[in-house]
């Protein structure tokens, strides 16, 4: 069942002051020891993990950072102990949402439990429910890819259960002014997903920021408006690894 609706006044609640920003990005794929570092690919990503923590410089303690999935290649909590305590440690109050190559996932229970007994304090996970951020929610869940004539019964349950949690994280939001944040976009080159479209229709969405996509990829990406609703890739290769401003 979803749970309740967030109260996030102590994550991402009404701050005042200098610096309070919302920002985004996606697919760290940090590697601490579990030997898949993302610099085999080269490019941008030489030197990727200094890369990100340059980039963090922008953000204050005050700003909140959503991450749009694939976050550390460990294939548990424990073996991705390392990467979140570098997360952890970035600036400002970070909220994650899975990934397709987060192996590590299994419940948000023992997520939180984990980040509880490690001692990562500005770690919050957007899993059927809402975060508030001034005067907007902040809902979310990973998506999927899915086409009716490519997709087998796998991936149309995946996708079934993916549309429910972004539901229940709609929902959750009330009456505010509903931010999602995805890893897989919705729409892509050619592809789109209508059940995830509807929702943004139905409860008026104005923002969808999303990863996933990388390297030459990124030339098929949709940015731009779609039935009044702002679409922004986050990947971190993507972005120089800079987390996006979002709003102030």
């Amino acid at each position: 069942m979803p749970g309740p609706m967030k109260d996030c006044s102590r994550f991402c609640g009404k701050y005042t002051g200098e610096g309070m920003a919302l920002y985004a990005i996606g697919d760290l794929h940090l590697s601490i020891g579990t030997g898949k570092s993302m610099e085999v690919f080269g490019g941008r990503w030489i030197n990727y993990m200094e890369k990100i923590k340059q980039g963090f410089s922008l953000v204050q303690p005050e700003d909140t950072v959503v991450l749009c999935g694939d976050l550390a290649w460990g294939m548990s909590l424990e073996q991705a102990k390392d990467e979140f305590a570098f997360i952890n440690d970035l600036p400002g109050k970070k909220i994650i949402l899975k990934g397709n190559h987060d192996y590590w996932w299994t419940t948000v229970h023992k997520a939180q439990t984990a980040f509880a007994e490690y001692g990562f304090h500005d770690l919050e996970i957007l899993h059927n429910n809402c975060f508030f951020y001034k005067d907007i929610a902040i809902c979310g869940t990973r998506g999927w890819f899915f086409e009716e004539e490519k997709g087998g019964e796998h991936d149309k349950k995946v996708m079934n259960r993916e549309i429910m949690r972004l539901e229940a994280s709609l929902k959750a939001a009330g009456d505010k002014t509903k931010y999602v944040f995805l890893h897989y976009p919705p729409k892509y080159q050619n592809y789109e997903c209508p059940e995830i479209l509807e929702l943004f229709r139905k409860y008026e969405v104005p923002v969808c920021v999303y990863g996933h996509i990388h390297d030459k990829g990124c030339a098929y990406a949709f940015t731009g408006t779609h039935e009044n609703t702002r679409y922004q890739l986050v990947s971190a290769d993507h972005v120089y690894f800079i987390p996006q401003k979002i709003m102030d």
